[in-house]
């Protein structure tokens, strides 16, 4: 878990499952450390505008640096049922009034949205 930036682990409607992820990077100056929301008195700031990297307190700021990360899903998919990988953008769209990350399904080519927490999508 500390090489991860964001996990979730949903369930999807008609029995779709989604686990999704983001790796965090490497450090673009040192390239020891990895690159991490920024920590004080043991407690990580989770609402910082920025990056920072441990080993050499280089940091970037949250809309430079989100994009260049990658969202890593494996999921069964709600439509034809087949379990697949894939991967897609970390950056949330907002479908139908609701922030989500959306990738397609290998086999079917199905949209799988995976929505922020506790949001339902309106009609």
């Amino acid at each position: 878990m500390d090489e991860v930036c964001y996990f979730t682990n949903r369930d999807l409607a008609e029995g779709g499952h989604a686990r999704a992820w983001v790796f965090k990077e490497r450090c673009p100056k040192c390239g020891k450390g990895l690159m991490g929301k920024p920590v004080e008195k043991g407690k990580v700031k989770m609402r910082a505008k920025e990056y920072v990297c441990p080993e050499c307190s280089y940091s970037v700021d949250k809309e430079e640096y989100e994009p260049t990360l990658t969202l890593c899903v494996a999921y069964t998919c709600p439509s034809c049922g087949k379990d697949g990988e894939t991967t897609g953008m970390y950056k949330r769209k907002t479908i139908k009034g609701v922030p989500t990350y959306r990738v397609q399904c290998t086999d079917c080519g199905a949209n799988i949205d995976i929505t922020k927490k506790m949001k339902e999508k309106k009609d």
